[in-house]
């Protein structure tokens, strides 16, 4: 696959570097992650230690102060680790939860809390969907009720992605009962720990099987009035603004998954032999395989193009959306050709591509369904 066009030396540096600790510290040992059903904390230290977990935020927080395009380079490598389960850990806390603190953090939350985030010492999550609101934000039932100095918050998250092992959540809550629709949200931060919150379960996934995922409850949860994120009845409009950045950092981890399966399977079929030759001399094989191909690189394409227009400040929703909804389809069709060219083998569990194709299967439904994304782009056009 070839660079984007305007990649400098520092940023094939970035990614050359971080391929190799993806090869050496996370492609041989995930596979027990996978059975232990989550990521270990010593990797996330590891990676904060590197600068990988706060590739975008301000250097006095531990940061890196660098663009949305690393953010992309970031999410296509941990794609290419054929791991969903520990890209998608990584992802939340980078790119899905720990943003809205960056965002809108005030300096006292800023200073106790993005700095154990971006060295890796404690693990953060978004907490917004519930079992009757996902994608459709505005169905929050969550509340959270103001108490003298404290928010006292009572409902149920669901879906949440290091739920299970989170030090940090970011929880979206209805503050104005009286408001329709998106409006009278607010965003909380909650510790591990709090009284009346308690993760209920550790839910069990098809795939992602080192992400820990969990529902999440609050029963009379009070926490300090100081806890309130970026402003009372200003949570729509954070998760919005976030959500851009979550959808483009999917088809960043999605077109990385998808060019390593194509890259492994087109090594499988010309090992492979059948009839008396290589899979790879069937005209049939080879074609799909390089029409996906071509795919991929266009999904990659506009990827990186939409993680520079917002590098320079520029709306991208429309063309965000379009990510979204495209390489979240795209990854599944890639993943799905490259398993029948496995053959039989391609369905044993100690097949990669068996593992890709389950973890594939999400990326078409989380951060924004297809079908609420193609919503978005037919607004827009």
């Amino acid at each position: 696959m070839n660079d984007p066009i305007y990649f400098t030396e520092e940023h094939r540096q970035f990614r050359d570097n971080l391929r190799r600790f993806v090869e050496q510290e996370v492609v041989p040992k995930a596979g027990a992650w996978e059975k232990a059903g989550k990521v270990p904390r010593e990797v996330l230290r590891q990676m904060g230690e590197l600068g990988y977990l706060g590739v975008r935020y301000p250097e006095k927080y531990g940061g890196s102060e660098l663009d949305t395009v690393y953010s992309a380079i970031l999410a296509e490598e941990l794609g290419r680790s054929t791991f969903g389960g520990f890209a998608v850990t990584v992802t939340v806390h980078t790119d899905m939860a720990s943003p809205h603190l960056a965002n809108f953090g005030s300096p006292e939350q800023l200073q106790r809390y993005l700095p154990p985030l971006t060295r890796g010492e404690q693990v953060c999550a978004v907490a917004v969907t519930e079992p009757d609101a996902g994608s459709d934000v505005a169905g929050i039932r969550t509340r959270a009720v103001r108490d003298g100095d404290h928010w006292v918050l009572n409902g149920t998250k669901m879906f949440i992605t290091n739920g299970v092992h989170g030090d940090v959540y970011f929880v979206g809550a209805k503050t104005d009962p009286s408001a329709k629709g998106s409006r009278g949200i607010s965003i909380f931060i909650v510790e591990k720990g709090t009284p009346g919150f308690r993760v209920g379960r550790a839910l069990e996934k098809s795939g992602w099987l080192c992400s820990d995922t969990a529902e999440l409850v609050f029963e009379n949860c009070r926490i300090p009035a100081a806890n309130l994120l970026g402003g009372e009845n200003k949570g729509f409009y954070q998760i919005m603004r976030n959500f851009q950045n979550e959808r483009m950092v999917i088809g960043a981890a999605a077109m990385g998954e998808a060019a390593r399966a194509i890259e492994m399977t087109v090594q499988y079929v010309r090992d492979r032999k059948a009839f008396g030759a290589p899979l790879w001399d069937k005209q049939a094989i080879r074609q799909r395989l390089a029409m996906r191909a071509a795919q991929v690189e266009a999904g990659r394409a506009l990827v990186y193009h939409c993680a520079w227009l917002d590098a320079q400040g520029r709306d991208c929703v429309k063309e965000v959306s379009m990510v979204k909804a495209f390489c979240g389809e795209l990854v599944n069709d890639v993943l799905y050709d490259c398993q029948q060219f496995h053959g039989g083998f391609g369905y044993m569990r100690e097949a990669a591509i068996e593992r890709m194709v389950r973890d594939a299967r999400v990326e078409a439904i989380g951060g924004g369904a297809t079908e609420v994304m193609l919503e978005e782009v037919a607004k827009r056009i």
